[in-house]
C-alpha cells in the first residue's frame, strides 16, 4: 500500500507544529502502520473467539465470609430511640 498523506493538513487538524524532517518521519510511520493493518486484514479470524483481554482475568479477592459482629450494640447505644436491634426514626413518607 503506497498511500500518501497530506501530513501538513493532518498536523493542522491535531494542532501540531512539525518541522520538515518530523513531517517526513510521520508520513513514513503512518504508511508503515497502515500497511501493517492491511496485512492484519488478510488473516483468517472466523474461528477466533472474541476477547476483551489477552490474559484470563480472575477475581483475586478473598471469599466473602460471614462473621459475627459486635459493632451493632456499640453503635445502637448512641441511638436516641431504638427498637430491638434497629434505629427508630420518625416516619417521613406518608401513605397515599
Amino acid at each position: 500500500m503506497s498511500q500518501k498523506f497530506d501530513i501538513q493538513q493532518l498536523a493542522e487538524l491535531v494542532r501540531l507544529n512539525l518541522k520538515p524532517d518530523e513531517r517526513a518521519k510521520l508520513s513514513r510511520d503512518l504508511e508503515k502502520i497502515l500497511a501493517y493493518v492491511e496485512q492484519l486484514q488478510t488473516l483468517e479470524t472466523d474461528q477466533v473467539q472474541p476477547t476483551s483481554h489477552v490474559l484470563q482475568i480472575e477475581n483475586v479477592f478473598r471469599k466473602d465470609i460471614v462473621k459475627p459482629s459486635k459493632v451493632r450494640e456499640s453503635v445502637l447505644k448512641y441511638a436516641p430511640k431504638r427498637s430491638n436491634q434497629f434505629f427508630k426514626v420518625p416516619k417521613v413518607i406518608e401513605e397515599t
